[in-house]
């Protein structure tokens, strides 16, 4: 049976369409040759991908948008296709139009979509949200916990389908930032809001990335994790599985999602099952 691999892959992309507040990448635009290396970064990836015989995950975390941008479209689409891959997922804030995904494998293409208040209606994008339910696409919703966006994001949880799964990340920049109420709000949204807020104590224990999860950059170099900066190796290299191995977690907390999923002691797979990537639980 081959072994699984979740690989979280992050290329030089930083242009957005957005303007978050709370975003160091907002309204950034990469010029047409950054575009062009980019774009032939993610298909030197996808190439790889196609020739490995390992099971594989991916989750496309671009700093910016990636979605509207057609090479990532098309990227997605062949990756989704592909036998040894079992999910290819990308966080979206989902703005690019749904047509394309008429062409992808819905059985193993997925999203994180995420809303941003500030910048698009309520209305406009549970749209977006029903013509995926429509075409049969995977996908989670979520937003950032904002106590000025509690009202609208209860209004999201009422209009989106109980069967679309709608998380919140709990904004961290101000200690104690929520109060009982807001808790208790977002809680009645979000079951699971209790794991992202709080900075999990990570350091020395054992955790998946590394071993069988692991990020990518665009040249190939790999790291544990999107927050442990220590190089392992290079996919683009002769023998790099040779440093996927169990290890320890080297920060001394883990606050971010797409990090504590895998600390192994949390049990996050029996959540999220194959849904960890596209933040879809089993029930």
């Amino acid at each position: 049976m081959h072994k699984t691999w979740n690989i979280l892959y992050r290329g030089p992309l930083t242009s957005c369409n957005y303007s978050c507040h709370y975003c160091p990448f907002a309204k950034t635009k990469n010029t047409r040759e950054e575009l062009a290396i980019d774009a032939q970064k993610l298909m030197q990836f996808q190439n790889w991908v196609k020739h490995r015989s390992e099971r594989i995950g991916i989750l496309f975390t671009p700093w910016g948008e990636g979605l509207i941008r057609k090479y990532y479209q098309q990227a997605m689409t062949a990756l989704s296709h592909m036998n040894n891959v079992y999910r290819v997922a990308i966080q979206t804030n989902l703005s690019c139009s749904t047509d394309w995904m008429d062409e992808v494998n819905k059985e193993s293409f997925a999203l994180w979509t995420t809303y941003h208040p500030s910048q698009l209606s309520l209305d406009a994008f549970l749209e977006k949200c029903h013509s995926l339910i429509e075409k049969n696409i995977r996908f989670s919703v979520g937003t950032v916990g904002l106590k000025e966006d509690l009202d609208v994001i209860t209004q999201l949880r009422k209009r989106l389908p109980s069967s679309v799964y709608l998380w919140v990340n709990a904004y961290k920049r101000e200690t104690d930032y929520y109060e009982q109420e807001h808790l208790k709000r977002i809680l009645e949204v979000d079951p699971l809001f209790h794991w992202n807020n709080q900075r999990h104590e990570s350091l020395g224990k054992p955790c998946h990335a590394g071993s069988t999860t692991f990020s990518v950059d665009g040249d190939g170099n790999m790291t544990s994790c999107h927050f442990i900066k220590d190089q392992i190796g290079n996919i683009y290299h002769d023998n790099f599985e040779e440093a996927l191995q169990p290890k320890l977690c080297s920060n001394t907390t883990c606050g971010c999602h797409i990090g504590y999923v895998h600390l192994q002691e949390l049990e996050q797979d029996k959540i999220y099952g194959d849904g960890i990537l596209e933040r879809i639980p089993l029930v």
